[in-house]
C-alpha cells in the first residue's frame, strides 16, 4: 500500500523513485511466492518491512531530500542529509539476519563463527554491488545520476556505505541472534 501511494507522485522524479523502490518491488513478489514453502521467522519479515519502508521514503523523496533529515541537518548544522547513512546501515542489518536465517536452515551450517562471518561477507558482497550499480546507473543515466547516487559532495560516499553495511551487519547479528535462534524453533515445530 505505502508503494503505491508512494509511486502516486513522488517527490522525486518518477525514474529515480523507480530506482529507489526496485528492491520493493523484487522482494514483495518473492516474500508472496516462497512464504508457503519457506516461511521466514516474524523477526525476519518484520525487518524486511522496515526496510521497505525506508526504502520507499528514500525513493518518494530522494535519500538527499527526507524532510526529517532536512530538520536534523540544520539544526544540528550537518554538511549533509544523513537519511541515505541510515539506509545504508540497514543495507547490511536486515540482509544479515536474513542471510543467517536461509544458512542456518537450508546449509549445515551452525551457530558460530563461520556463520557470523559469512553473514557479514554476504551483507558487504550486496553493499559492494548496490555501489556497482548506483555507479552503472550515474553511467548511464546523467539526469538522475545525483538523485539516485545522493552523495551530496561527499568523495567517500561510497566507502562510507559499504562500512555502514559493515556495521549493521555486525549489529543485527550481535543484538538479534538469540531472538532469531527461538523464532527458528518456534518455526521448526510448528
Amino acid at each position: 500500500m505505502l508503494l503505491v501511494l508512494s509511486g502516486i507522485n513522488p517527490v522525486a522524479d518518477r525514474y529515480t523513485w523507480f530506482l529507489e523502490t526496485l528492491p520493493v518491488m523484487i522482494g514483495l513478489p518473492l516474500l508472496f511466492f516462497t512464504k508457503q514453502g519457506f516461511p521466514l521467522t516474524t523477526l525476519v519479515y518484520r525487518l524486511l518491512a522496515i526496510h521497505a519502508v525506508i526504502l520507499i521514503i528514500g525513493g518518494y523523496y530522494t535519500y538527499a531530500e527526507v524532510p526529517l533529515f532536512n530538520w536534523i541537518r540544520d539544526s544540528l548544522e550537518l554538511s549533509r542529509n544523513h537519511y541515505d547513512r541510515v539506509g545504508h546501515f540497514i543495507q547490511g542489518f536486515v540482509p544479515a539476519m536474513l542471510a543467517r536465517e536461509i544458512l542456518l536452515r537450508r546449509s549445515p551450517l551452525q551457530q558460530g563463527r563461520w556463520l557470523f562471518f559469512l553473514c557479514v561477507c554476504f551483507c558487504l558482497a550486496f553493499s559492494a554491488f548496490y555501489e556497482l550499480i548506483e555507479w552503472w546507473v550515474a553511467l548511464l543515466s546523467e539526469e538522475a545520476a545525483d538523485s539516485f547516487l545522493g552523495t551530496q559532495g561527499d568523495p567517500w560516499d561510497t566507502q562510507t556505505d559499504m562500512f555502514l553495511a559493515l556495521i549493521g551487519a555486525i549489529s543485527a547479528l550481535l543484538l538479534l541472534s538469540k531472538t532469531h535462534d527461538r523464532q527458528l524453533i518456534q518455526l521448526e515445530t510448528a
